[in-house]
């Protein structure tokens, strides 16, 4: 009958963490101006770098603005308004990143949706100023723009970023038009719920149901969702995923470990 794959896009078709590490110091500047009174370049790259090491714990995309404050403070005792930065190491980020989050974001009187539209609004300010080093910052792993282009499945997006970004990305960098009714972005929903959406969409009955994901914790909450035995689940190991959780996926049985030559063979 032919096969369906849903697909997220950050860490498993783009890696898309250089330009949302430099937008997420934007939204911080914007949003903590006076924090970053003296900070100067040689602190903000050590930052960025940072970031490409914590990614894998970042779900949705406002939660690299926290990750800039919080690195920020552990490098600069004088402005620190948190209670965990102290001694806090890349490593603690990723081990206990869950238990992080919801302190600083009490502490730091932060409101998600705010942050949310702001990072939104600094991409959006950056595309519209200067757009080939908005996309400059993003690439493609290799072999995904053909696979896309090449592919005979059903090809859908499913995604914690917001549509217009994905849909940019799409075009512009890989070369590749997916229709918007396929791009489920950020608002449409739990990834749980989109596939759910997608199983039961009738011109789908009798496919073969694959979802493609980097992130080890979204995969569980689907194994947890009994409607959702029918999926085939992947992990994508180029992705943004530790050592330590590929291992994990690996000893569950409902979870295939994917390479990106095997992934790009597969949608073709």
């Amino acid at each position: 009958m032919g096969d369906l794959y849903a697909l997220d896009f950050d860490g498993v078709l783009c890696d898309s963490c250089g330009e949302s590490s430099l937008s997420a110091v934007k939204a911080a500047k914007v949003r903590w101006p006076s924090l970053f009174d003296g900070v100067d370049s040689t602190l903000e790259d050590w930052i960025v770098d940072q970031m490409h090491i914590v990614r894998p714990v970042v779900e949705t995309g406002y939660e690299n603005v926290l990750l800039v404050r919080l690195l920020l403070e552990t490098r600069k005792p004088s402005i620190r308004k948190s209670s965990v930065s102290e001694g806090l190491t890349v490593e603690g980020i990723l081990e206990n990143w869950s238990k992080l989050k919801p302190v600083i974001i009490e502490e730091w009187g932060v409101q998600r949706d705010a942050l949310i539209d702001l990072f939104g609004k600094v991409r959006d300010e950056w595309m519209e100023k200067d757009l080939p080093t908005w996309i400059g910052a993003n690439r493609f792993y290799p072999g995904v723009p053909d696979a896309l282009k090449f592919a005979s499945s059903s090809i859908y997006i499913v995604t914690t970023k917001q549509s217009r970004f994905a849909d940019a990305l799409l075009r512009e960098l890989a070369g590749v038009t997916i229709p918007p009714e396929r791009i489920y972005g950020l608002g449409t929903g739990p990834k749980v719920e989109v596939l759910k959406q997608l199983q039961n969409k009738p011109e789908h009955r009798g496919l073969t149901l694959h979802f493609v994901e980097d992130r080890l914790a979204t995969l569980k909450n689907v194994i947890k969702d009994p409607e959702l035995d029918g999926w085939n689940l992947y992990l994508g190991d180029w992705g943004y995923n530790t050592q330590k959780e590929r291992q994990e996926a690996a000893s569950i049985p409902r979870i295939r470990i994917l390479e990106l030559s095997a992934f790009s063979k597969k949608l073709k």
